[in-house]
């Protein structure tokens, strides 16, 4: 089942083809002016390629946006004259850090407009570095930053862009600004133009309810989820399994001797750290706003990386070896346990996919055996390979085990209710505020009652479904007086083995006759 991010955004991707709301985007038929539409356009457009009941079709455009982040990543690196190996090693790195495989995979709009905003960092590069194609480059870079800036606004611009702009010109230095004036002003011209175009567009022509949003929006980033300063100084762990190498690999002082483009390694890591400054000083603070620190991060752990390869079995002292054999050991004990883990926490469940719990539970066992073997051989290689192997088994055979704690097994579900519904031939209301989630499977709008005054002439008369949150809303009874009361069930879209603990999620459904 979808989280709530994707939900929203998928709902909006099929009202776009459905009502054809293309530019005045819509959640539930309702104004959803939140983000800019570009990461839904294409979602839309592959929906309708793919089909528009497909979960892949959605999720495609998000998957594909981050390999583009991968490519220009990569790419990036060698127009910095990085080594190869190490831009391949970094790349690998970024490639499986926990929050850049979760935006990927779950089709959220943060890496769309990081992955463009990388795109326009990366031919500014070129712009200012090449002697010809100058205002091609420009060009493209302008249609990347517009990109940027309609997929999740100025976000990229604040938490990637700057950050970038402050490093780049304390280490690299903008010494060709003189010369390059004129293409860097097409940039500009084209990017800020083509971001700021739905904006404008939207402003003029839906003022009221744009305003409305803006306000809300605006808001929340003083008052909404508000952490204190130093929240995001535990940073280095959303890299996942990359936690150990990441943290180590900030250490400015140890490294700045030892890594193989010491101008390279200073970029990144100022670049990071003003990333998280940056990010740390906006009162509204969420883990994953942390997706753009992991693109520098990913950087600085592969020149550790690189180092811990070219050293491990001959120059390390004892204080430098601990954190790499810190680092094996933890995830040997996890790829040995896993099996045990995860019968505990399925229980008897996972004998219904019995087919790829013996083969992550034996992948996983092979990898922690080989882990040993590595370690006591001191072959660094073999120790980075399955620790990157080791992520992909765990996306590609691990994953589909999460089927197993999918709310569509509890009973009701979101597939039973629309059985009621077409068997009774009643229409639903949503009464407490709608659940995104629910929307989106449930396949159309759901239209949303405050009382039975909102209700349509045509329905008053009739038998109506409500979903009703009875903890947030207990006297919603007194807004239906003229009708009788019968409930029907209680609809729980919380994962199996989490029934009840999230009320948002929890919805008793009636069926309301009139007196």
């Amino acid at each position: 089942m979808v989280n709530i991010m994707e939900a929203r955004n998928f709902i909006s991707a099929r009202e776009m083809l459905t009502h054809n709301n293309w530019i005045f985007t819509t959640m539930n038929e309702s104004a959803r002016y939140e983000k800019p539409p570009f990461p839904t356009w294409l979602t839309a457009i592959s929906a309708f390629l793919f089909g528009m009941e497909s979960l892949f079709a959605y999720r495609l455009p998000a998957a594909l946006t981050s390999i583009l982040l991968l490519i220009i990543f990569y790419k990036l690196q060698l127009l910095l004259v990085v080594k190869k190996n190490v831009a391949f090693i970094s790349s690998l790195i970024l490639m499986t850090s926990f929050y850049i495989v979760f935006s990927g995979r779950d089709g959220q709009w943060d890496i769309f407009t990081h992955a463009f905003m990388m795109g326009a960092i990366y031919f500014i590069i070129l712009t200012l570095n090449s002697d010809v194609k100058k205002y091609r480059y420009a060009i493209i870079a302008g249609l990347f930053f517009g990109a940027s800036l309609l997929s999740k606004g100025p976000v990229s611009l604040y938490a990637l862009f700057i950050p970038y702009l402050i490093s780049y010109s304390l280490t690299y230095k903008f010494r060709n600004l003189k010369l390059n004036w004129k293409p860097m002003l097409l940039f500009l011209i084209i990017g800020i133009s083509t971001g700021i175009s739905w904006t404008l567009y939207v402003h003029h022509y839906d003022a009221e309810a744009f305003a409305a949003v803006a306000e809300l929006e605006s808001s929340r980033w003083l008052n909404y989820n508000v952490r204190p300063f130093w929240y995001y100084w535990s940073f280095f762990t959303q890299s996942g399994i990359w936690t150990i190498p990441a943290f180590v690999s900030l250490f400015y002082w140890y490294l700045k001797p030892r890594v193989s483009n010491l101008k390279a390694y200073k970029f990144y890591i100022l670049w990071t750290i003003f990333s998280v400054v940056l990010l740390s000083i906006i009162p509204e603070k969420k883990s994953r706003y942390l997706l753009p620190v992991l693109i520098p991060l990913a950087m600085t752990t592969g020149f550790y990386v690189e180092y811990i390869i070219k050293n491990f079995g001959r120059r390390l002292s004892k204080i430098e070896r601990f954190p790499v054999y810190l680092n094996f050991i933890v995830l040997t004990i996890i790829a040995i346990a896993a099996p045990f883990v995860l019968y505990y926490f399925f229980g008897t469940a996972i004998w219904e996919k019995s087919f790829y719990f013996l083969l992550v539970s034996s992948t996983l066992v092979l990898v922690g055996i080989g882990f040993v073997f590595g370690l006591l051989r001191k072959r660094a290689k073999l120790l980075f390979g399955l620790q990157f192997l080791m992520i992909l088994v765990i996306l590609n055979f691990g994953f589909p085990l999460l089927e197993l704690i999918s709310p569509h097994r509890n009973e009701p579900n979101i597939a039973s209710l629309i059985k009621y519904e077409e068997a009774k031939k009643i229409q639903i209301y949503e009464v407490s505020g709608i659940i995104p989630e629910l929307i989106f499977e449930y396949g159309k709008p759901m239209p949303v009652l405050n009382s039975e005054g909102d209700l349509p002439a045509e329905a008053k008369t009739k038998k109506i479904g409500i979903l009703v949150h009875q903890n947030g809303n207990p006297e919603w009874k007194e807004n239906f007086r003229s009708y009788n009361f019968q409930l029907i069930d209680t609809l729980d879209l919380n994962p199996t083995m989490a029934k009840g603990e999230n009320s948002r999620l929890i919805r008793e459904f009636y069926v309301l006759t009139k007196k």
